[in-house]
């Protein structure tokens, strides 16, 4: 499973429940990623997407190990590492509040970063993107 997740500067994903933000850039860039293959959504996490892009959703309660490219913006919802072949965090570059943070610490725990890049989007001037892959072992 490749997991994809929106962390801010101290890896905070939620607060009171509710996304800390939202990028139209961060969507497309996904769904791009995605590519013919559905992208694995809850469905809070589906409201942020274009009613035109539901054909490339597939909404779901959990994460079972089916999944392919899942977007996860609760911490609860986010698997063991041991089920994960890939991470790509999106980062605010801001500081949020948050009550529930990304729940293992990148690069470690057994990640390192592959490869890192930024974008401007849509409602942050920019968005940095980092891949992460398990260490060699």
């Amino acid at each position: 499973m490749v997991l994809m997740a929106c962390v801010d500067e101290r890896m905070g994903m939620l607060f009171n429940r509710r996304r800390q933000s939202r990028d139209q850039a961060v969507c497309r860039d996904m769904l791009e990623q995605a590519g013919d293959a559905p992208l694995w959504v809850t469905p809070y996490t589906a409201k942020l997407f274009a009613p035109e892009d539901a054909g490339q959703l597939q909404v779901c309660e959990a994460f079972g190990p089916e999944a392919g490219l899942c977007f996860c913006e609760d911490p609860a919802h986010i698997p063991g590492p041991e089920q994960l072949e890939r991470i790509v965090l999106y980062r605010w570059n801001r500081t949020y509040p948050f009550d529930a943070s990304f729940p293992f610490p990148l690069p470690g725990a057994g990640w390192r970063l592959e490869s890192s890049g930024e974008f401007p989007g849509s409602s942050h001037e920019t968005i940095t993107k980092e891949v992460y892959v398990p260490c060699a072992g």
